[in-house]
């Protein structure tokens, strides 16, 4: 009988908080050899298991030779990693491809709050997604029952508990980091700067709150049609990696300027934050400024972050770079305009007009080729559950570790009639 090589998971860096540790356990558990790499003490304060834990302390420069030492003597058959392009993961993936070896990318949901993404080689901009067409994903669709339930989620993880798991990462970083003080960090802002600004958010959650209920209410019994422009966070890798801009400001001085030339006169523009913004750019006081500049001060509002429901359930339509939260704006029919790469970026999905002429007059998207495009999501890449709750993550790693340990990516065991089926649940509000 042939003997099978034992699968080793590598872990690179994670979701804050406990979520890479459970799965950890879970593959081990399944038989598999589990080893992460830390870099920095918040990276090590949550990885329980000591004696499967790698400590990187030295400069990234030398990452690459280290990482291929770690492949070889060790025996990786996998590497598990959080988004693909922060410069840790990006050498990761180059390095795996290379070898063969299979490249494991969770991300946040595609179609959030409900869910979290797991995709084999890339995901967002480098997702398989991004080549198939409509038809392509109704082809795969054939082998499911189309009358099957679909999952309507189990409630993402609480922004409270993101936000902690957040804030308590970089306390460990800024205060318990001495022997990873030559590894450089990915992002630009220091690690006190980071730490404060989530700690500020805590803090000020309940002031943010009720300003953020003001201007909803504001918007919503203002009697004006209202177009949304939706933000996203400036150092995600969404933006940073596959948008055409270098900075927010840009954006926001294209939209506005779209919406002065085409809107009619009588229409607002709504511009939402991201719920994560921690305030490390003005955006309020660069919105008003700009606003201003071109006579619309009295057209143009600032929302802070909150849920999106509330405020886009009556918009005439959307406007984003590449933001998840454009599947929102898909599956309730508004016309969207998106200028980033994306998964959803599909002829029959997203306006390719003009930003003046499609605030002038948008184009709405086809909804049966939508509906199609989703219930191929939910049947392969969207995993219910999330990262921070405790019910997030046990109805998460519910289906993920198979998926982990399956010869098929998600979109492949779809095509073969491998997936597994997705049961309905009941959605926590």
């Amino acid at each position: 009988m042939t003997e099978h090589k034992p699968r080793h998971f590598l872990f690179l860096q994670g979701p804050h908080g406990p979520f890479l540790n459970r799965l950890g356990k879970m593959l081990r558990r399944a038989g598999a050899d589990v080893t992460r790499v830390g870099f920095n003490a918040g990276d090590r304060f949550f990885w329980r298991d000591k004696a499967s834990y790698i400590g990187f302390t030295q400069s990234l420069d030398v990452w690459p030779e280290a990482l291929a030492d770690i492949l070889a003597t060790r025996g990786i058959t996998d590497i598990v990693l959080y988004g693909d392009t922060r410069p840790i993961h990006a050498e990761a993936v180059r390095q795996a491809t290379a070898l063969g070896l299979r490249v494991h990318v969770l991300e946040e949901g595609y179609l959030r709050p409900y869910w979290a993404t797991y995709e084999r080689g890339g995901s967002n901009g480098h997702s398989r997604l991004t080549e198939m067409s409509i038809d392509e994903m109704r082809a795969a669709l054939e082998m499911s029952d189309p009358d099957a339930p679909i999952p309507s989620g189990s409630h993402w993880g609480e922004m409270r508990q993101h936000i902690f798991y957040g804030a308590l990462y970089h306390w460990f970083v800024m205060f318990a980091n001495r022997a990873y003080r030559d590894v450089q960090r990915h992002r630009e802002l220091p690690v006190a700067t980071e730490l404060r600004l989530y700690l500020g958010r805590l803090v000020f959650m309940p002031v943010h709150a009720i300003d953020r209920i003001l201007a909803t209410w504001r918007i919503r019994f203002g009697g004006y049609p209202y177009h949304l422009a939706l933000l996203q966070l400036e150092h995600d890798e969404s933006f940073r990696k596959h948008s055409p801009f270098e900075r927010m400001e840009e954006f926001l001085q294209l939209v506005i300027d779209g919406f002065a030339e085409g809107a009619p006169a009588h229409h607002h523009l709504v511009i939402k934050a991201h719920p994560l913004e921690t305030g490390r750019r003005p955006l309020r006081k660069m919105v008003l400024e700009m606003a201003a500049q071109k006579g619309l001060s009295d057209r143009v509002h600032y929302v802070r972050g909150g849920k999106l429901a509330k405020t886009l359930n009556d918009a005439r339509s959307a406007v984003t770079i590449n933001s998840t939260s454009g599947q929102q704006v898909l599956w309730r029919g508004i016309p969207l305009k998106a200028f980033g790469t994306s998964v959803y970026d599909k002829p029959e999905l997203v306006s390719h007009q003009p930003l003046k002429d499609f605030f002038a007059s948008p184009k709405r998207p086809d909804m049966r080729a939508y509906k199609d495009y989703r219930r191929f999501l939910l049947e392969t890449s969207q995993i219910p559950g999330g990262f921070y709750s405790t019910r997030g993550r046990r109805q998460l790693l519910r289906h993920l570790t198979d998926m982990l340990l399956s010869s098929e990516d998600p979109y492949d065991a779809l095509k073969s009639g491998h997936s597994a089926p997705r049961r309905q649940l009941k959605v926590v509000s």
